[in-house]
């Protein structure tokens, strides 16, 4: 009893092989942890407590390595914070990335 079986449709024959190719990759990948994250590729960060006086010039200034632009720093530290330069006040807490 062979019974030959035909394939009636090529695009439904080739989108059922990728999405199957597909989900053994993820399979695998998964089972053999390469997509896992490794603790190198976090971001570390420092909780900043504000003191009167203080703006975020002086903070980014004083976190940031000296060949990076102040101006990228205290957009990021506005961007992880979700504020802006004139909503800080003294004995709010922010986070600043560390930078290595």
């Amino acid at each position: 009893m062979n019974k030959k079986y035909r394939i009636t449709s090529k695009f439904r024959f080739t989108t059922f092989l990728v999405v199957a190719i597909l989900c053994i990759f993820t399979i695998l990948g998964s089972l053999t942890g390469i997509n896992t994250v490794s603790s190198s590729s976090m971001t570390e960060y420092n909780l900043v407590k504000i003191e009167s006086g203080d703006t975020l010039w002086d903070i980014a200034s004083e976190y940031a390595p000296d060949n990076m632009d102040l101006r990228q720093v205290v957009y990021e530290i506005c961007d992880l914070n979700e504020i802006s330069a004139d909503q800080l006040e003294a004995g709010q807490k922010i986070i600043i990335p560390v930078y290595s």
